[in-house]
């Protein structure tokens, strides 16, 4: 009697054969175009990389939650990057921020898993980003690692496109003092 090497055939279950929930398949989508927009922001407007995942997922979840109704992508888009600013405002205004001491003499040990970048430039230079307001790190932000122009910029904020350009005029300024001297003379 000879014995097939061939696996016997699997019967595709009724739940295989259904199509997929659109929601689902909608926010995986979103997912996958918007998540380093997301998570770009999340990572210079919260002090660790553990508040960056929670922020991360928790705009994720409140879009896939609520499913906004989107005109287009960048309706989507404007929507994620709000919610992101605003999740990210309340991860680190959190009252439990407040009480978080050191068990050792140094301040950053309050702070675990910090970002840690592959060169010391770029350590100094998002080190610097974040010494500055939300105000000029939102739309140095979104111009330079976004690639959004300042109109988009100023529709996106609720804002006008003079403050926008303000905001980045006086952003690059506190920037180039803090990191002048390091790695960056002129």
């Amino acid at each position: 009697m000879a014995t097939s090497a061939a696996a016997p055939a699997v019967k595709p279950t009724q739940a295989d054969q259904q199509p997929r929930d659109p929601l689902f398949t909608d926010t995986v989508r979103v997912i996958e175009r918007f998540e380093s927009l997301v998570y770009g922001l999340a990572v210079t407007h919260t002090p660790s990389r553990v508040d960056a995942d929670d922020v991360y997922q928790n705009v994720f979840l409140t879009y896939h939650r609520k499913q906004p109704a989107c005109h287009d992508e960048e309706h989507i888009k404007a929507w994620l990057i709000r919610t992101t600013l605003n999740c990210a405002r309340q991860v680190t205004a959190s009252p439990w921020r407040s009480r978080l001491v050191p068990l050792e003499g140094d301040p950053a040990a309050a702070t675990p898993d910090r970002f840690e970048f592959r060169t010391e430039q770029q350590q100094d230079i998002l080190a610097a980003l974040n010494k500055l307001s939300d105000i000029y790190r939102t739309v140095l932000h979104l111009f330079y690692f976004e690639d959004m122009p300042v109109r988009q910029i100023a529709d996106l904020l609720d804002i006008d496109p003079a403050t926008v350009k303000m905001r980045l005029s006086r952003g690059r300024g506190m920037m180039r003092q803090q990191l002048q001297g390091d790695h960056f003379n002129e």
